[in-house]
């Protein structure tokens, strides 16, 4: 089998009959059963979703915010985010190599989760902040307590919200040193 992915991302396939040197199709075409034919079928679609298991990067978050950020933290920490919810796949975390802690959680939610009287749908990241300081900062405007996490130790930003990207990756650095414990 050999697989084709252009710089644009279209994707080809071909698999060679070994038997015949001749292109194998029987696994594209609708209505063909057989064992031999749903082996091959079985094994293409096995190494395509490998392929972009391995590969491909979810392009989940779309807000300049969230690409920026996700830049950041790959350029000065080397960290990806990792999917880890099957039931939420737009939502992701980052964590330390080191201590395997979470530092920073990107996610997508309803603003209504975070007591705002609106259905829209935004993008967020939760990031650790030292206790003494989280009462002083949240203000429900730009920041919130933090969502789906522990309320002493988390905030949530809304990254719709004008609060500077410098501002944002400085937090992140933040939250990353608080994440040893």
């Amino acid at each position: 089998m050999t697989v084709t992915i252009t710089l644009e991302g279209a994707v080809s396939t071909e698999i060679i009959d070994p038997a015949f040197g001749e292109p194998y199709i029987l696994h594209l075409a609708d209505g063909v059963s057989g064992s031999f034919v749903g082996e091959v079928k079985s094994q293409y679609e096995e190494t395509l979703r490998d392929i972009v298991d391995k590969c491909f990067e979810p392009n989940v978050f779309k807000s300049v915010y969230a690409k920026k950020l996700i830049e950041y933290v790959r350029n000065t920490y080397g960290d990806e985010l990792e999917f880890l919810w099957q039931r939420s796949p737009e939502n992701a975390i980052w964590r330390r190599k080191d201590t395997g802690k979470w530092y920073s959680a990107l996610l997508t939610v309803s603003k209504r989760k975070l007591g705002i009287g609106s259905d829209e749908v935004v993008e967020i990241i939760d990031l650790r902040i030292k206790p003494e300081e989280l009462e002083a900062l949240i203000d429900n405007k730009k920041y919130y307590p933090g969502y789906h996490m522990n309320k002493k130790h988390w905030c949530t930003i809304i990254l719709d919200v004008p609060v500077p990207v410098e501002e944002i990756c400085r937090r992140i650095d933040e939250s990353y040193l608080l994440a040893v414990k």
